[in-house]
């Protein structure tokens, strides 16, 4: 019997969902539960086939507990090695080396400098940064936010220089992100599971948050969702997250992505509404039975996204032309072995 785990921290609604939903499906080999972690010993299996991550951005104990696990041959979702390293300003700029359009946006240093470090500590940097040139590139209104920051915490629009350094001296050690606002006509919401199941929802992010998903205008049109649809594909495959949503606004008929680093999103039923909810209980379930029945004991089941995969495709090529005997032509041989004789 394969068993998919669920591990979570105060989430109820979809958690217990996610579990009857497979349950219930009466598989003869597949069951699912809650994640209950006793002992973690070095490289040894949990005895899941799949867990689903929830909480371990929150709680590092829970993040090494999942390395270990994927280790021992578990398809963690999301690979919690890639959602280690991953942080806002990289997708940004991965997104535009994959053709998707992003705001314009800018990375500042913390303006406190972090613990165990002095002045010398900065001797690479800069100061003070070229600030006039940063606002130009960027324009106001602005907004800043920090670049590996979850939620909507620490987020700040500023409408000029004045009110951007009074800001910035409120954000401490965090590492802010400086990005041009998006008038958008058309804002969205997508889950996107598996790298292939999206649901696209329209949304109002300046709505109170339980009114978001209620939008009070017509369907966009058919292109314009294909549109919103291969942008979603295209990063989830270059990050190769599992699930995951993507925000996008959209200005004079072109999709931004704004947000698209949300490993472990809202999927509360209180929040998406039933028919959103229904939706991702549904497929979340379908993603994680195939991944459990795609999972080979003891190996590697984790995703990695084409950014990575590539990456170590190339180096894997390259040692394979330096490891490669150099083999001369024939007419070249026998020439060396004549002069050999001579």
């Amino acid at each position: 019997m394969k068993k998919i785990g669920i591990l979570h921290g105060l989430e109820r609604s979809f958690p217990q969902a996610f579990v009857e939903r497979i349950n219930n499906l009466g598989l003869k080999n597949i069951s699912a539960e809650p994640v209950l972690i006793d002992k973690v010993q070095q490289a040894e299996d949990t005895g899941y086939s799949v867990i689903i991550d929830r909480i371990s951005q929150d709680v590092p104990f829970y993040r090494a507990y999942l390395k270990n696990a994927a280790i021992a041959g578990t398809a963690v979702l999301n690979n919690p090695f890639w959602w280690s390293a991953d942080e806002k300003f990289f997708n940004n700029a991965l997104a535009v080396k994959i053709g998707v359009p992003v705001p314009k946006t800018v990375i500042l240093p913390s303006y406190e400098k972090p613990p165990d470090t002095q002045d010398g500590s900065f001797s690479n940097l800069k100061f003070p940064l070229s600030w006039d040139r940063i606002f130009e590139h960027i324009g106001w209104p602005a907004y800043m936010k920090p670049h590996s920051g979850g939620g909507w915490k620490s987020v700040y629009k500023l409408r000029g220089p004045d009110e951007f350094f009074e800001a910035y001296r409120q954000t401490g050690q965090l590492v802010m992100m400086l990005q041009e606002e998006i008038i958008f006509d058309d804002y969205f919401r997508c889950y996107c599971l598996g790298r292939k199941y999206i649901r696209i929802m329209q949304y109002e992010p300046r709505n109170p948050h339980h009114l978001r998903y209620v939008v009070e205008k017509g369907p966009a049109s058919d292109k314009l969702l294909k549109k919103v649809n291969d942008y979603v594909l295209a990063l989830n495959h270059a990050l190769g997250y599992d699930f995951n949503t993507v925000e996008m606004a959209v200005r004079k008929g072109i999709p931004y992505a704004i947000d698209f680093c949300n490993p472990a999103p809202d999927a509360d039923v209180a929040s998406v509404g039933q028919e959103n909810f229904d939706w991702v209980v549904d497929h979340a379930a379908k993603m994680a039975i195939e991944r459990a029945e795609a999972a080979k004991p003891g190996n590697d089941n984790l995703t990695w996204g084409t950014f990575v995969s590539k990456g170590v495709a190339a180096f894997l090529k390259s040692g394979e032309r330096k490891e490669k005997p150099s083999a001369k032509p024939k007419a070249e041989k026998a020439a060396a072995a004549k002069s050999k004789r001579k």
